[in-house]
């Protein structure tokens, strides 16, 4: 078996070891590019989000490199994620591609977890149970490691002295992951460059602009498709507070479990007076969590999404009432196929120094 999956920012590092962990050969596809999104849009419907797209991309390259089954979350309640397995099974069958798809739905139920480890059993038909519980447990802690460095590379980044120097290591530490294999090598290369990053000489009288990112996860965590905005905000000296992640998105899917908590709860308190139930996707979580940002003093907040979510848009004709109120201002992009980096990078430069000054006055 040659499993792969599609981009989804860092997500891929975990689902790698996750996999190798069972003895799979895992294809990772190409960082997602022009030519990924050229193939995903060429075999795509008319109208899909972006994400489909991309992931499409993903799969038809990971196909091309020798991979013959794929990975693929599915559910946020009505989002069209829940669609994507079949529209892409039918597509690759269409393009002749003789594929086995494993597709996981949200977890909600102990239940739900069971026939998860059922469906990982297919990878890896020899393993127990147990094993299979443990090697899930060991996924879900690389996932908060990978988060919680990248969160560490945004402060240090907006504050570093030389900020190029957390890129320079970035760039290693990925090169590095790429070259591990299984939880154990992973975490070291994660500890690794954890110190290394924490290591860099910052400039502790700086003044920070700090600003939330919200909208829909796809669009938040993939570089590709956001232009890399996290990284540049990070070098204009802004500190960016990503609020929707992988990590905090498992978290919820598994804190009916006791030893599990996620700030759900909080986030649907801040979003109940705007938004008091489930659209699909992270619109409630957008609502929820600009206020929270607003509760937190944040400088200002920018809103992604991708062109034609329904969820989002939903969101974004809520954000000026909030924005109004709260007093924060708000930067909201859509994203798609035909968004242009010059155009992007102008609004968001815009958007910071508007943000500087409000906070010199």
């Amino acid at each position: 078996m040659k499993i792969t999956f599609p981009h989804m920012g860092n997500l891929y590092i975990a689902l790698k070891a996750v996999f190798e962990e069972l003895g799979a050969e895992v294809i990772i596809p190409p960082k997602s590019n022009k030519e990924t999104l050229e193939l995903g849009t060429k075999y795509s419907p008319e109208g899909i989000c972006i994400p489909f797209k991309l992931t499409l991309g993903n799969y038809i390259q990971s196909i091309e490199q020798g991979a013959d089954t794929l990975f693929m979350w599915s559910g946020c309640d009505v989002c069209r994620i829940g669609y994507y397995q079949a529209l892409h099974k039918d597509i690759l069958k269409r393009l002749n591609y003789s594929i086995q798809l494993i597709c996981v739905e949200p977890f909600k139920t102990i239940g739900e977890i069971y026939v998860f480890l059922q469906k990982l059993k297919t990878i890896s038909a020899d393993t127990s149970y147990l094993r299979l519980a443990a090697v899930f447990k060991k996924g879900v802690e690389l996932i908060h490691k990978v988060d919680a460095l990248d969160d560490l590379a945004c402060r240090i980044r907006a504050r570093a002295e030389e900020p190029h120097k957390v890129d320079e290591i970035y760039a290693a530490y990925e090169q590095n992951i790429m070259q591990s294999k299984g939880y154990q090598e992973t975490n070291q290369v994660l500890e690794r460059y954890r110190k290394k990053l924490s290591q860099i000489p910052c400039d502790s009288c700086k003044e920070i602009v700090k600003v939330g990112i919200t909208g829909e996860i796809y669009t938040v965590v993939e570089p590709f498709i956001n232009q890399d905005l996290i990284r540049r905000l990070g070098q204009m000296g802004v500190e960016v507070d990503c609020s929707v992640t992988a990590s905090q998105f498992i978290r919820e899917q598994i804190d009916f479990l006791p030893f599990i908590s996620s700030e759900k709860g909080e986030v649907h308190r801040a979003a109940e007076p705007y938004l008091d139930r489930e659209i699909g996707g992270h619109a409630r979580h957008t609502i929820g969590n600009t206020v929270r940002f607003g509760e937190k003093n944040f400088d200002g907040v920018i809103h992604l999404m991708p062109f034609t979510c329904m969820p989002e848009i939903v969101a974004q004709s809520i954000l000026p009432t909030i924005e109004r109120e709260w007093e924060l201002p708000v930067l909201k992009l859509v994203l798609d196929e035909m968004t242009g980096e010059a155009g992007i990078l102008t609004r968001v430069e815009a958007f910071i120094d508007l943000l500087k000054r409000r906070r010199s006055e």
